[in-house]
């Protein structure tokens, strides 16, 4: 039997699809950068830009976008209950990912992930665009979050050493073995370097290939495989702030189906600031 491509799969779409539902009024694209400057200079057409430092996060309280925030953020994008939001972004969709587990704390169902993200589209040729849409309110509230697929420090703290539970560590190398703190330029960080005790470190990096789409559901298993993290554990994935695990969760959870997957989004920014609590180099 042969094994489908990620791109197979109902919450990744591909770009061809997009091209195809460009003017389809059901279909809301929503563009996710890390360089929230991006959007502004191309962007496919109909898309609106959200901002992960601002509009996806409370910067008071270091937390996720309350339940009112984004409810308010899908109305003024002219999303409402029907709609299909496709998710896209640079850095292969690392935020675009972050979004997308977002709404899944929501009890969204129909969103995807664009594979590739906004660097395959713009590398082949696909339609692009500076012009701004304008879309009417919808008005929509979104219901209490639910948060089965969010750890939590203390999910850790409790369990650290115990087999049913598979940690994996998605920064690079460097960041997990303790030479680094954070990538260069980045302004959130921790006190300390290293990784939670028990921690595998398999870099998100990993899990696409050169052109930025996702490789195939039989390469996505055996990477994972390889290291233990494997369907029958409880896997908690983590980075810096919680944006690249959100892509490994998308991977594990979402084209391979591994049942138990949940983002620690307090990440090693919290991690590596808690008092007392182990670390490994």
């Amino acid at each position: 039997m042969s094994v489908p491509t990620a791109s197979a799969t109902q919450a990744l779409v591909s770009p061809e699809w997009a091209r195809e539902h460009l003017n389809d009024p059901r279909v809301r694209f929503v563009e996710v950068d890390v360089d929230t400057t991006a959007y502004e200079q191309s962007h496919i057409p109909g898309a609106v830009a959200w901002n992960w430092t601002t509009q996806l996060a409370d910067n008071i309280r270091r937390d996720l976008a309350s339940r009112e925030d984004l409810s308010r953020l899908l109305s003024h994008s002219g999303i409402g209950s029907e709609t299909h939001v496709v998710l896209y972004g640079d850095n292969n969709d690392w935020f675009a990912a972050w979004a997308y587990w977002q709404l899944k704390l929501f009890g969204w169902e129909r969103v995807s992930l664009l594979d590739g993200g906004r660097r395959y589209w713009l590398d082949n040729g696909y339609p692009i665009t500076t012009d701004l849409p304008h879309y009417p309110e919808t008005g929509i509230q979104l219901p209490e979050p639910s948060y089965t697929l969010r750890a939590f420090r203390d999910d850790i703290l409790s369990r650290l050493g115990r087999d049913e539970l598979a940690l994996v560590d998605v920064r690079s190398p460097a960041e997990y073995n303790g030479e680094v703190i954070a990538p260069p330029g980045m302004s959130e960080t921790a006190q300390r370097a290293g990784h939670i005790p028990g921690a595998v470190s398999v870099p998100w990096s990993q899990a696409v290939r050169d052109d930025g789409r996702f490789k195939s559901q039989a390469e996505l298993h055996e990477l994972y495989a390889s290291k233990g993290v494997t369907a029958d554990r409880d896997v908690i994935a983590y980075c810096r702030i919680g944006e690249r695990s959100s892509h490994t969760w998308f991977v594990l959870h979402e084209l391979l189906g591994y049942p138990n997957v949940r983002n620690y989004d307090g990440s090693w920014t919290e991690w590596g600031s808690m008092v007392g609590v182990p670390i490994e180099r």
